[in-house]
């Protein structure tokens, strides 16, 4: 009981997280995510499509990470977008190496972690098919 509360608890504060990052990816040009976060350098090696695709893509995550629980409407589908998540943390990192920005890229990795274990959590102990 007490690590599906747990798992809750980080799948929304993640959803909050990827859909609030999400959302400002798709509404502001490229230029002003630069200049309001030090830590977003890496907008310069993307093109504004391509920021506005990943910050699609959070948004997907976000929903994807408590709609199909909530809905009860393929909810293996909450570990799933995880796993997405996770890789696409994966990749921000790798960015983060490749810019030498390693600083910035914690939070990448720990964001990657928690993607990880709401994925193990929900595959595995407090799968939604139990």
């Amino acid at each position: 009981m007490g690590m599906n509360i747990a798992l809750w608890i980080v799948t929304g504060l993640l959803a909050v997280i990827y859909l609030f990052s999400g959302v400002l990816k798709i509404a502001w040009s490229r230029d002003r995510i630069h200049a309001t976060n030090d830590a977003a350098h890496w907008v310069e090696d993307f093109s504004p499509g391509m920021v506005k695709a990943i910050g699609g893509l959070e948004v997907l995550g976000a929903a994807g990470l408590v709609l199909p629980a909530i809905l009860d409407i393929a909810p293996v589908l909450v570990p799933v977008t995880a796993v997405c998540l996770a890789s696409l943390m994966a990749g921000a990192a790798t960015v983060r190496i490749r810019r030498r920005e390693p600083k910035a890229m914690v939070a990448d990795l720990v964001y990657l972690a928690v993607c990880i274990f709401v994925a193990w959590g929900r595959f595995g102990p407090e799968s939604f098919a139990n």
